[in-house]
């Protein structure tokens, strides 16, 4: 199935930890992003695109402490035990995120290979909007370091409006646990993710 590197989910304690720590491990400051109404998230967003890896970005998610909680498990394991302990060593990449051109057929695909990435739900934050897959327990997948697929309505996309950041993806990894080479302003970056100990 076809699919390009959408973005780079880490995740932080707080949204402040997670600037802070863009500013110190990277070298430059993340910009504003929005609320997640569906999940009771907000984020912050950093543009790493790169000519092997256009219009891809890094986020920095959050739960959002003045949000109406979800009623839900949120996406990426944000819920999880494990991994708000580990967040709060600080922020880490925690899963990635593919672009997808029809997100029922790669859902289709992957249900016929015995793959659950949950169902297609419809998301938005200001001029965005795009649907998503999401599991009803909300679990990143860990077979093969699958991604959370992820179709954009119409053209606009996160990139659009982010300016250059300094930073470029210069590799990734993800079948072998999920690893990621950032060019910044500081130098080469290897971030490594947090394993997910359970999911599909």
């Amino acid at each position: 199935m076809s699919m390009e590197v959408d973005h780079l989910v880490v995740a932080a304690n707080t949204l402040e930890e997670g600037r802070a720590w863009c500013e110190r491990v990277l070298g430059v400051a993340p910009q504003p992003g929005g609320r997640h109404a569906l999940m009771g998230t907000h984020n912050l967003l950093l543009d790493i695109s790169a000519p092997n890896y256009p219009r891809a970005y890094l986020e920095i998610i959050a739960i959002d402490p003045e949000a109406v909680p979800p009623g839900r498990p949120r996406w990426f394991d944000l819920d999880q035990p494990a991994v708000q302990d580990r967040l709060k060593d600080g922020p880490a990449l925690l899963h990635w995120v593919a672009r997808v051109p029809n997100l029922d057929a790669t859902l289709a695909y992957w249900l016929g290979e015995g793959i659950d990435a949950g169902k297609a739900v419809e998301a938005a934050r200001g001029d965005l909007s795009w649907r998503i897959a999401l599991r009803d327990d909300g679990r990143r997948l860990r077979k093969e370091g699958l991604p959370v697929p992820i179709e954009w309505q119409g053209d606009a996309h996160p990139t659009d409006k982010l300016p250059a950041s300094g930073v470029q993806l210069l590799s990734f990894e993800a079948r072998d646990g999920l690893s990621a080479q950032l060019a910044t302003p500081k130098g080469t970056v290897e971030l490594q993710a947090i394993e997910a100990t359970l999911g599909a």
